[in-house]
């Protein structure tokens, strides 16, 4: 037998190994699969979803459902033949690992960052829907999350407004970075919050990480409401997609008659606090969702057009959604009558810039 029959025969063996471990190493990418969707007009574990006090409500037969997206965890492992399943199915997505993660972080940060952007959205719900409803509302400086084990943990909490820093009243528009440096780290300060209506005084005291003073909270704009309504969802849900259907539902639940005339409607999209809607992502897989709970409309935010029409939305209708108002006045008719004229997702809509 010759050299070169010898080397081939190694060979073989030898890219068979190499081919089976790169088979079953963990490559750089996520999976987005269709995750389940939730009727934000009806309850969660046995209490409403949307409760309101100061106001009268009326009650709805029908449903809004917002939908979400199953991500695999930063620390999960695929590996090619899992990738390459995931690629060929219909409703499912491969996005590289960057896209999702970037470059740093933990699980426990995305589950913070993620509860951070569900109390913004549901606090940009709640301002659009009552501007909508022709309430004027106020902003106020609100802490959106408290970061584990820095030195605000256990003294100040999500949703808490700051109306006080070491004597200095605080606004929406305060320069708390520039307030928090000037306190030497070590320092206990002052820091008074308003708390389920009441005034709590607590005092912290500044660390310092790679030359910035912090007390380890996220800020954000928050509102001061005439009316008290409260958004209900499990904890494990994050992110600021529901905003859209969490206004929709606080507007219904606000207005006389029934919204969906008994029908089902689903949707997405980041909402702000003048009522536009913004893009979101995973459109593709919360259309699935929707449609297999038997949602029969479905609000898309326009910059999420393209991708909503190479859905698999079935006969379910796709209507575009830009603002708060419009919504309404989509859902409105289309309660009237299924067929209505509504505004359409075209081939030339594209994100905005």
């Amino acid at each position: 037998m010759t050299q070169r029959t010898w080397a081939a025969l190694l060979a073989v063996p030898l890219f068979v190994a190499l081919g089976l471990y790169a088979a079953v190493s963990p490559l750089p990418f996520v999976t987005y699969a269709p995750g389940p969707t939730i009727n934000v007009l009806g309850d969660n574990a046995g209490k409403p979803v949307i409760e309101v006090q100061g106001h009268r409500t009326y009650h709805d037969t029908g449903q809004l459902r917002m939908t979400t997206v199953s991500v695999t965890q930063r620390d999960a492992k695929l590996d090619l033949f899992t990738l390459m399943r995931t690629w060929f199915s219909s409703h499912d997505a491969v996005y590289p690992y960057a896209v999702q993660y970037g470059d740093g972080g933990s699980q426990q940060q995305d589950v913070q960052e993620g509860q951070v952007e569900m109390i913004g959205s549901q606090d940009n719900a709640i301002a659009a829907a009552l501007r909508q409803l022709g309430y004027q509302v106020h902003p106020v400086m609100e802490i959106l999350g408290v970061r584990s084990g820095m030195p605000a943990d256990g003294k100040l909490q999500p949703r808490d407004v700051i109306v006080g820093f070491d004597g200095h009243k605080v606004g929406a528009h305060t320069d708390m970075v520039s307030l928090i440096k000037k306190v030497p780290v070590g320092k206990p300060v002052a820091i008074t919050v308003l708390r389920k209506g009441k005034r709590v005084t607590v005092h912290v005291a500044p660390v310092d990480q790679n030359g910035s003073h912090l007390i380890g909270v996220e800020l954000g704009m928050g509102y001061s409401f005439p009316v008290k309504v409260t958004v209900d969802v499990s904890e494990a849900i994050g992110g600021p997609s529901a905003g859209l259907m969490f206004a929709l539902s606080i507007y219904d639940k606000l207005t006389p008659g029934s919204l969906t005339g008994g029908g089902r409607i689903a949707g997405t999209g980041e909402i702000r606090a003048d009522g536009t809607v913004g893009e979101i992502g995973g459109i593709q897989q919360k259309i699935v969702g929707a449609r297999s709970d038997g949602a029969q409309l479905f609000l898309v935010p326009p910059a999420n057009c393209d991708d909503a029409l190479t859905s698999d939305h079935g006969s379910m209708r796709l209507a575009k959604a830009a603002t708060l108002k419009a919504a309404i006045a989509e859902v409105t008719a289309w309660s009237r009558d299924h067929s209505a004229s509504l505004p359409q997702c075209s081939a030339t809509d594209r994100p905005d810039s």
